[in-house]
């Protein structure tokens, strides 16, 4: 879409001095003074072709903009370049303006995200930033403004593009400390310490184990180490991890920071649990930024875990009802599942909570902001049912 002509600051575009000289031609017409009459003419030649050159200006400039990354991790940088062409004879003063909305910076240091640059004919050229994210969210970088106009920079016509990048930051990853996982029965073993192990999926080979059945035996891993080598099978049950984060505490009493820690720490032990070949899961009671789902159903493959973090990203602390209700309605029970509850303080909705997955069988564990226990030996005597948030998280360690 263009806009109207903007010009610099200069006497040559202020209408009123335009009116001047038009007179002053008029009174050098009169007087036949030739020398006054080719300075007006070369000012209006100049004010004139100039207000013509920037009308033809943006006809012809083809511009493209990309980012070498749409989902980050806060500290991370992106870069986003923008590729300019001028398909035309006549060359052109170019600027390009780039609006960020969202807490993205500059990793220079700059304070606009301005840049401008003159095109000769057919000339291409290449504008880029470097931005760094620096908070959870989604965010958007442009659609960038194209200003073009006379090489004196005159006047200009603006453009606005259609395309802008969404920018997705996943939570901070904190550094967590170790605890026991709730859990039901034994096939949650990953890996080969499983007792019970499914022949279709092989993890690898190791020395043959005397007593293991010959139908075993990797004949193929043997010939290549000249030893018996026997397979080793990925269980037939794995470990099933639900994490569950309850907003409507933390919406109605505004802890905007506490919600920003715990989805930091929800983030955080998805990622240790995804390295431990768990299969995992997601349900919130929050709106999604985009209007997609809450709800991410337990599985394990290889987009499981983006797919978490980035409702994690789009998640706002804003409740869109009662989580039991969304428990109810999006998620199917599985049999070895265990959950992990999060939520901002103990009250009804823990409670809610615990009899919902007492009543499915489901071993849950709940972590809350602010407990209602405040000695140590309190804290000892429900740890095994309600946990502080800040018990597992590191403090005081620099964050990755």
């Amino acid at each position: 879409m263009e806009g109207q002509d903007r010009g610099v600051p200069t006497i040559f575009v202020v209408p009123l001095m335009q009116f001047f000289v038009g007179l002053l031609l008029f009174i050098a017409l009169l007087h036949g003074q030739r020398d006054l009459i080719v300075f007006s003419l070369l000012v209006l030649g100049v004010v004139f072709g100039a207000k013509l050159w920037a009308r033809i200006s943006l006809s012809g400039i083809i511009s493209h903009s990309a980012v070498n990354k749409q989902k980050v991790f806060p500290g991370e940088k992106l870069t986003l370049r923008i590729n300019a062409e001028n398909k035309k004879l006549l060359p052109v003063w170019l600027q390009v303006q780039v609006p960020v909305t969202g807490p993205i910076y500059p990793s220079s240091g700059e304070t606009t995200f301005k840049k401008e640059e003159g095109l000769l004919w057919y000339q291409r050229a290449y504008f880029e930033w470097e931005f760094t994210a620096q908070q959870r969210g989604i965010h958007q970088i442009g659609p960038p403004h194209i200003l073009a106009g006379d090489l004196f920079a005159f006047f200009s016509r603006e453009r606005r593009e259609e395309a802008f990048h969404e920018i997705i930051v996943y939570p901070r990853i904190v550094p967590l400390k170790s605890f026991p996982l709730p859990r039901r029965d034994l096939f949650g073993v990953p890996g080969a310490k499983s007792p019970v192990q499914d022949p279709i999926y092989i993890l690898g080979t190791r020395d043959y184990q005397h007593g293991q059945p010959a139908k075993y035996i990797h004949w193929k891993a043997t010939a290549r180490h000249h030893r018996l080598q026997e397979k080793i099978f990925e269980p037939t049950e794995q470990e099933k991890i639900l994490l569950v984060v309850d907003v409507g505490q933390f919406a109605s009493l505004q802890a905007e920071q506490a919600f920003e820690n715990t989805l930091e720490i929800v983030a955080s032990l998805a990622v240790r649990m995804d390295k431990r070949g768990y299969a995992l899961g997601l349900v919130t009671n929050g709106a999604v930024v985009g209007g997609g789902s809450a709800i991410v159903p337990i599985a394990k493959n290889r987009q499981q875990l983006p797919v978490i973090l980035e409702v994690l990203a789009r998640l706002q602390m804003e409740s869109k009802g009662d989580l039991i209700d969304t428990l109810r309605r999006g998620l199917e029970a599985q049999w070895g599942m265990s959950c992990l509850h999060f939520s901002y303080e103990e009250d009804g909705t823990v409670l809610a909570a615990e009899q919902y997955f007492k009543h499915r069988k489901t071993p849950v564990m709940f972590f809350v902001c602010q407990p209602r226990f405040t000695s140590r030996e309190d804290r000892s005597k429900v740890w095994r049912k309600i946990h502080c948030v800040d018990d597992i998280a590191i403090k005081g360690s620099e964050r990755t």
